[in-house]
This record gives C-alpha cells, sequence and structure tokens, in this order.
C-alpha cells in the first residue's frame, strides 16, 4: 500500500496571469503517475464556480484525475467553516483505493480560537481572534483484512506574518520591526495552536484504540524540530515517560539519507516541510519512503523569474507499506 502528499499549489482551472489547467496537468499527471498512490492526500485544490450551482464544485481536480487514471477513486474534501462546500482556495483532499468509512474536519472543534491584544499598529489594545486559516481533513479508510487507517491531511500556515492593522507600507513592506515581530508571534500561534488540536484528535484515536494504525500527511510548513512537528510527534525526549513511548508518532523519512529529505528549495536552501508521520502500529508494516525531490526548482527564483510555470514548488512525498 502506498500513501502519499502532494501539495498542488493551487490548482485551479482558471487563474489570471496563471498556466491553463492543460498546462498544469502536462506537468503534474507523471509526477501522479510516478507516485501511484492507493491514497493520496492533497493540498490547495482550489474549487470553481458553476452557472446554476449553489456551491463550488471540484472540476479541476476531476480533469487531473480523469487524465491520470484516479476517477475510480473515493473521495473526501474539506468544506468551509460553515460545511456548506468547498472554499474558494487551498482545498484538502484525500483520495483513496479503498472505502472512506468517515470523514470529518477539525477546525476548532477541539482548541478555541485564541484571543491577541493587539500591542502595536492602529488597533492597539484592541482584541482579535485567530482562527486557523484551514481545517484538518479526518478520514476513517477501510484497508483489506479488516484493518482501518485512521488518516489526518493537514496544511499548516506557513510562516509569515499575519497582518497588524495599520503597520504595514504596502503588501509585503513592515512599517517597524516591532510590528512584524507581532505579526509573526501571531502565525506561530496559529500554527501551534492548530498542531494541538491535531495532536488531541491524535490522542482521541489512541484512547480508543492503543494499537490504531494512524497517519498524519501533508504540507507542515515546518521542518521537523519546529514547534508543530514537536506538538505532532509526541517524542520521549519531550514528555519524558517512556509509558507514553507508543504514542508517539514517527517521521517516515528518518528512513533516507540525510541528503533526500527535502521537498522544497528556498533561496538555495533545502528544506523538509512536507511529511508523513506514522503510529508505532502502522510503522511495523512500513517498508520504505520516496520523496520525489529530483526536478524541483528554488520556489523563490521560480515566482521571481519564471513565467506561469505549471509545476508545484513540492515535492511528493510517499510511504511504503506492506499488509
Amino acid at each position: 500500500m502506498r500513501i502519499a502528499t502532494f501539495n498542488l499549489e493551487s490548482l485551479d482551472d482558471t487563474k489570471g496571469g496563471g498556466p491553463s489547467l492543460e498546462a498544469r496537468i502536462e506537468a503534474l499527471a507523471p509526477q501522479i503517475a510516478r507516485i501511484d498512490a492507493d491514497i493520496l492526500c492533497l493540498q490547495e485544490v482550489n474549487a470553481q464556480k458553476r452557472k446554476l450551482a449553489k456551491t463550488r464544485v471540484f472540476s479541476a481536480l476531476q480533469a487531473l484525475m480523469s487524465a491520470t487514471g484516479l476517477t475510480g477513486y473515493h473521495l473526501a474534501a474539506s468544506t468551509n467553516r460553515t460545511g456548506t462546500g468547498p472554499r474558494d482556495i487551498h482545498n484538502l483532499v484525500t483520495l483513496s483505493r479503498y472505502a472512506i468509512e468517515t470523514t470529518e474536519q477539525l477546525w476548532h472543534e477541539l482548541v478555541a480560537e485564541p484571543r491577541h491584544e493587539f500591542a502595536t499598529g492602529e488597533d492597539a489594545g484592541k482584541e482579535a481572534m485567530l482562527a486557523w486559516d484551514r481545517p484538518v481533513l479526518y478520514t476513517r479508510i477501510s484497508l483489506p483484512d479488516a484493518a482501518v487507517l485512521h488518516l489526518f491531511n493537514l496544511h499548516l500556515r506557513a510562516p509569515l506574518a499575519c497582518p497588524v492593522p495599520g503597520a504595514k507600507a504596502d503588501q509585503f513592506a513592515w512599517n517597524s520591526v516591532a510590528a512584524w515581530a507581532e505579526g509573526f508571534y501571531m502565525s506561530e500561534i496559529k500554527r501551534a495552536g492548530q498542531a494541538l488540536e491535531l495532536r488531541l484528535a491524535v490522542d482521541g484515536v489512541f484512547d480508543a484504540d492503543a494499537d490504531a494504525l494512524i497517519a498524519v500527511a501533508g504540507d507542515f510548513n515546518s521542518e521537523e524540530h519546529h514547534t508543530p512537528v514537536e506538538i505532532l510527534r509526541g517524542s520521549e525526549d519531550n514528555t519524558a515517560n517512556g509509558a507514553l513511548a507508543a504514542r508517539v508518532m514517527v517521521p517516515v523519512e528518518h528512513s533516507l539519507a540525510a541528503d533526500r529529505r527535502f521537498t522544497v528549495i528556498h533561496q538555495g536552501r533545502r528544506q523538509m516541510l512536507d511529511h508523513i508521520l506514522v503510529s508505532r502500529a502502522l510503522l511495523g508494516h512500513y517498508r520504505g519512503s520516496e520523496i520525489h525531490n529530483e526536478a524541483l526548482a528554488d520556489e523563490l527564483v521560480g515566482y521571481a523569474s519564471v513565467d506561469a510555470s505549471p509545476a508545484s514548488y513540492h515535492a511528493p512525498v510517499v510511504a511504503v507499506f506492506d499488509f
């Protein structure tokens, strides 16, 4: 069984000044064919408006699925906060060759929106709520021989400063270091808070079944020793309690050589931002990993110099299991 995660980077059918859907499919289809996933976690899947339709639809995704032989896969997708349909951008989608028994999403179900009082900017002294940018998508999947996989698909916020009212000169430039620092602090609260909510959900699965097969896959926007990944791993080094060892979530990239562990290149620096973490019970079936980063380009250079690149600047991660 092959479980994979891949950030498609705003898959859409129309994008002002961006690549056409046809060009995107031409670039992405060979990657998806190589992934050869039984279960595929996708991030940044945009939804499209259609005449007479009350909610948005995944027409771009359906075109990609048709071109890559995935039309027979079961599909689960995240929704907006009201649950009436997908968001316009950056939806989570899980595709599975096996039946999906249950689909849920976590969006402040276990952790309340943090309150923050602005210290800088024109709203200094006023409170704001720091809601997560996106939900986490949970699916319970039926595997062969009556096994059950608990799969969490996520896309955490990037480590970019949140807006502070009246504190920026333009879209990118800040008026003061203090205001930028506050915005960056707010962003870290969001990332760490959502990681906490997901960790609570994982522990809930362990409470029901200590030997549960659990996988957490997606774009963490964090490297291994950054706070969100540390929270989700729950390593013994942090809890200092050997009795909790069975609840540690293990990054599968550990089985790869260190020089292969990167999914993004940013300003020449290789970073492992996309991960698959598995429970020890699932690790017992683990046979190896792949990171398809051979053709990966530097995202900073690409965004600045390449006109409408159809490629994703994230590499897919694949974990292989034997049941």
